[in-house]
């Protein structure tokens, strides 16, 4: 059952006045491991979307951009890691969370209902946008932070990351040769974000040859995540190799909620509503249609358990999982309104 609004209760019991705490103890934060700007960023994407229709999105959404204004350095390069006392306990580099900063900062400047939050996020994007990674998939994260910028107002900066991503992507084809039509020769984690980057890219710089490939590769990553039946079947913790065989444990929550985004944007770009179909398999992992039959989420407080095992789920309920989950559901509302306005010539 979808809910009306997405209930951010343990969202709100994982934040205080610092940031969001990493983990959790079953529904309890560890304080003593501190924060880390890779789940704020994942977290202000989320609640930037929200903040115009609820209240605690509006509090969550103000203090996850004061986290991220003071991770980002001159330089562009971000802090990662906080202790409990709100000091930075790391030397700040462009690792995944540098990529995330970029998505949360380009979500929240085009998407928050408040213009003081949109001009203070465009700010942090254009300071973060000057470094550059040299990881794939923090380029590909940084992609869809830049792909809202140039949606909006296509400065230079946005456009350059976008650009960047697709080099990054193209500097990892495929060998064909081996019959394993993914781009590494194992997938790791968050794998949706590879083809989820070159849409972003290929419609910011309206290129169809990009858009092409984004849904060709993502095609290629929901037949080797999908079960006969349909179910999701993610990718574990380990990774998948081709000659590895489902189920593969432990499954992350991460992996469904990235390829419920790309699919989301797979039908936002080309309006077919075959997408719909993993998108929804995506969400009814969440739900229990899984490899376990167990549900990973908590309707009731919105939060979500860390992980699958073979055995049952992870009782403990940390912020990337419980963003996962969080993140997943609002793609189901957004593909619904999507939908709603496919139907009515809105799109």
């Amino acid at each position: 059952m979808i809910p009306a609004a997405l209930p951010l209760a343990h969202l709100q019991a994982m934040t205080d006045e610092h940031g969001l705490f990493e983990h959790a103890l079953g529904a309890v934060p560890r304080r003593e491991h501190g924060y880390c700007a890779d789940d704020v960023a994942r977290g202000l994407a989320l609640v930037a979307r929200e903040d115009g229709r609820s209240a605690a999105a509006a509090v969550l959404t103000d203090g996850y951009l004061r986290f991220l204004e003071s991770a980002v350095t001159e330089d562009g390069r971000v802090h990662n890691r906080m202790d409990a006392d709100g000091e930075w306990t790391d030397r700040p580099g462009t690792g995944d969370w540098w990529g995330r900063a970029i998505w949360g900062l380009g979500v929240a400047a085009r998407r928050s209902s408040r213009a003081s939050i949109r001009e203070r996020a465009l700010g942090v994007f254009e300071r973060a946008a000057r470094a550059r990674s040299p990881w794939l998939r923090a380029r590909c994260f940084a992609a869809l932070g830049a792909a809202e910028i140039v949606g909006s107002a296509a400065t230079d900066a946005a456009v350059a990351v976008l650009r960047d991503s697709v080099e990054a992507v193209a500097a990892h084809p495929p060998d064909s040769s081996s019959g394993w039509r993914w781009l590494e020769p194992r997938l790791h984690y968050a794998n949706a974000v590879v083809p989820e980057a070159l849409l972003a890219a290929g419609r910011g710089l309206g290129d169809d040859r990009l858009i092409e490939r984004g849904t060709g590769l993502l095609t290629v990553l929901i037949s080797i995540e999908s079960r006969a039946d349909g179910r999701l079947s993610p990718t574990p913790a380990g990774g998948r190799g081709p000659d590895d065989v489902h189920p593969g444990f432990d499954q992350q929550p991460i992996e469904a909620a990235s390829l419920a985004q790309a699919c989301l944007r797979a039908f936002e770009t080309t309006g077919e509503t075959g997408w719909l179909t993993p998108l929804r398999a995506a969400w009814e992992w969440f739900e229990g249609a899984n490899d376990v039959g167990i549900a990973l989420f908590d309707p009731a407080t919105g939060a979500g358990y860390d992980g699958l095992t073979s055995c049952g789920r992870n009782d403990n309920r940390g912020a990337e999982s419980t963003l996962a989950a969080l993140s997943t559901l609002q793609c189901v509302s957004r593909a619904a309104a999507s939908a709603a306005g496919l139907r009515h010539g809105r799109h």
